[in-house]
C-alpha cells in the first residue's frame, strides 16, 4: 500500500493543466481527458469548455477554516458557482484552466485533497452527517470515518482498484449514508462495535450489500477496508469497465454467501500478514455548552449535548449561492466549535450552536427548503454533466415552484430524489419517489422523459428498491406531483403513511401519464 505523498502529486499538476488547456481548446480527447482528469477531482462540463473540482471532505465535515477558503475563492478566484454533492462533498463549477491548477494546489494546501474525487479511485468517505451530536446516534462515527479516510488516500497510486470505491459509516439504523448498500459500508450497533456491509451498490444491476462481519471492534476497521480492496484485486471485473464495481462480485463468487467466503478469506490474510492496521482513535469530546438562550425554529435540531443546536439548510437542489456561503462565514467565523456537515441529501448542518447562534444561522440561511418536498435532491444534471440525460436540476426547479403553487401541505409530498442518468447519484432507486431521466415516444418523436421508481427505503432494516412503474414526459411532472399532493392532502395524512395505505391510487393518479404515446 501506498502513502499520501502531497508533494508528488503537486509535481503532477504542470501536465494537468497543459492537458486541460488542450481539452478547453478543442485539441484533447474527451475521453481519454476523463479517465486522466478523475484522479485529480475534476472532470470537464458539458462542451468541454470549463471544469468543475469536487473537494474532498471526509464525512461532510467542513470546518470554518475550509469555508473560509471556499469564500475565498469567490472573492478572489472569481468562482461563481458551488454544489452540494450526495458523497458529501462540495464541488466548484465553471472553472477555467488557470483556475482549475491553482484552486487544485490550494485546496490541497487548505487540507482538501481533491485527488481521488473522481475516476477509479476510493472516494471521499460518507459518514452519518449529525454522527456525535444527535440524540439518536448509537456512538460517534466520525472519527472512524476520518480514520479510514486518511488511509484511503493511500490508495491512489495502487493498481487494480474499482470503479469507485464508495466507502462510509453509519450511526444509527436511520441509515443516512445508505452504508448497507455501498461498496463498503460500518453500520454502529448499540454496543459499541459495528456490523460491515461489503459488495452494494445501486445504478445498474443494484444490490444491496452482503452483512460479511457483524460485531467487530472499532479499531480493526482498516483490516476490512484492506480486505475489500484485495477482494477486488482478485475478483473484479477488470475486462468489462461496466461491471468494475464491486457490487458484480456478489455474482461472480456464485451470490451473497459466495462473495462473504471470498471476502472473508481476503480478511485472514491480511491479518495474518502481521500487518499493525490497529487504530489508536480518541472520540471527538465537545465542551462548549449551552448559554441558557433558546431556539424554537423548526430548522433547529436539539444536540444531545445540552443547550446547543443544529441547524438544518438546505439550498434548493444542493445549489448554495455564493454570498449566502459567504453569508454564512462571516456569521459563524467567530462562533467557538462550530462547523458544518454536509448530508447525501445536500443538506448542511451547522451545529455546536447555542440558541442565540442557532437564531442568527438562520438569519443568515433565509434561502433554506420551508417544507419537506422542498428538500427534494438532485444531481448537477444534463446541463453541467457530460454523460447526465435528463436535467434534473431544471425538473426540479420546477416541480418545487408548481407545489408552491398550488399550496400543498407539507408532508403530503415526500422528499424525491432526481437523477440525471440511471446511475443513480440521487440514490433515487431507494427513495420514496425517485426518478431518472430517460426517453418516451409520443406520437413517433423520442420526448424528454424520467423513469418514476416508487415506494423505495434506505432505513436500515426495512431497505427495498423502488417499483419502476413506467416513464412520464418531463413535462408533466410537476402536474403529477401536484395531483398527487391533492390527493394525500385530501386524506388528511403525511405521504408515507398515505402510500403504505394506497399504492395503488398512486398509480392510478400517474397512469394517465405514464399510458401517453
Amino acid at each position: 500500500m501506498g502513502s499520501i505523498n502531497i508533494e508528488k502529486w503537486k509535481q503532477e499538476l504542470p501536465e494537468f493543466r497543459q492537458k486541460t488547456n488542450e481539452l478547453h481548446a478543442g485539441t484533447f480527447d474527451k475521453g481519454i481527458y476523463k479517465g486522466y482528469s478523475g484522479r485529480y477531482g475534476s472532470y470537464a462540463q458539458k462542451g468541454a469548455k470549463s471544469n468543475m473540482l469536487r473537494l474532498r471532505l471526509t464525512g461532510g465535515r467542513l470546518t470554518k477554516e475550509k469555508l473560509g477558503f471556499i469564500v475565498k475563492t469567490f472573492k478572489e478566484d472569481g468562482v461563481k458557482r458551488a454544489h452540494f454533492t450526495t458523497c458529501e462533498s462540495i464541488q466548484l463549477h465553471d472553472l477555467n484552466a488557470d483556475q482549475l491548477g491553482k484552486l487544485v494546489e490550494e485546496a490541497w494546501d487548505a487540507g482538501m485533497i481533491t485527488m481521488g474525487g473522481g475516476g477509479d479511485y476510493p472516494r471521499n468517505i460518507m459518514c452519518s452527517p449529525l454522527s456525535g451530536v444527535e440524540k439518536c446516534g448509537l456512538f460517534d462515527v466520525m472519527p472512524y470515518a476520518e480514520a479510514a479516510g486518511e488511509f484511503l488516500l493511500g490508495f491512489i497510486d495502487e493498481k487494480k482498484l474499482p470503479r469507485k470505491l464508495k466507502v462510509c459509516f453509519s450511526d444509527s439504523p436511520e441509515n443516512v449514508p445508505h452504508a448497507t448498500y455501498r461498496d463498503l459500508g460500518f453500520t454502529a450497533r448499540p454496543d459499541g462495535k459495528f456490523d460491515v456491509y461489503s459488495a452494494g451498490g445501486l445504478g445498474n444491476c443494484p444490490k444491496f450489500g452482503v452483512l460479511v462481519a457483524e460485531g467487530i471492534e472499532p479499531q480493526k476497521i482498516l483490516y476490512y477496508i484492506k480486505a475489500m480492496w484485495l477482494t477486488f484485486s482478485t475478483y473484479g471485473d477488470y475486462e468489462n469497465r461496466g461491471k468494475a464495481r464491486t457490487r458484480y462480485m456478489q455474482d461472480a463468487c456464485g451470490g451473497p454467501e459466495g462473495y462473504k467466503k471470498a471476502y472473508l478469506e481476503k480478511l485472514a490474510e491480511v491479518i495474518a500478514s502481521g500487518e499493525d492496521l490497529d487504530l489508536d482513535v480518541k472520540p471527538y469530546e465537545i465542551t462548549k455548552t449551552g448559554d441558557g438562550s433558546i431556539c424554537s425554529d423548526k430548522r433547529a435540531i436539539e444536540q444531545k449535548q445540552e443547550g446547543l443546536y443544529a441547524v438544518k439548510w438546505h439550498p434548493a437542489g444542493g445549489n448554495p449561492a455564493p454570498a449566502s456561503l459567504t453569508a454564512l462565514y462571516e456569521t459563524i467565523k467567530d462562533m467557538d466549535a462550530v462547523e458544518i456537515r454536509i448530508a447525501p441529501d445536500e443538506t448542511a448542518y451547522i451545529i455546536n450552536l447555542t440558541g442565540a447562534e442557532a437564531e442568527r444561522v438562520i438569519a443568515a440561511t433565509p434561502d433554506s427548503a420551508a417544507t419537506v418536498f422542498e428538500t427534494s435532491v438532485s444531481c448537477i444534471g444534463s446541463s453541467t454533466c457530460q454523460v447526465g440525460v435528463r436535467d434534473s436540476q431544471a425538473l426540479l426547479k420546477r416541480c418545487i415552484k408548481a407545489v408552491a403553487e398550488a399550496g400543498i401541505a407539507d408532508g403530503a409530498l415526500p422528499q424525491i430524489c432526481i437523477s440525471g442518468c440511471p446511475s443513480s447519484c440521487t440514490g433515487h432507486q431507494t427513495a420514496p419517489i425517485g426518478m431518472n431521466g430517460a426517453g418516451k415516444k409520443v406520437d413517433g418523436v423520442m420526448q424528454d422523459a424520467f423513469l418514476i421508481h416508487v415506494g423505495g427505503c434506505h432505513r436500515q432494516g426495512e431497505e427495498r428498491m423502488g417499483e419502476q412503474i413506467g416513464t412520464i414526459l418531463t413535462e408533466e411532472i410537476p402536474e403529477f406531483l401536484v395531483k398527487l399532493g391533492r390527493a394525500v392532502e385530501a386524506a388528511g395524512l403525511k405521504f408515507e403513511d398515505w402510500y403504505a395505505e394506497n399504492a395503488d391510487e398512486l398509480k392510478a393518479i400517474a397512469k394517465p401519464y405514464l399510458e401517453r404515446s
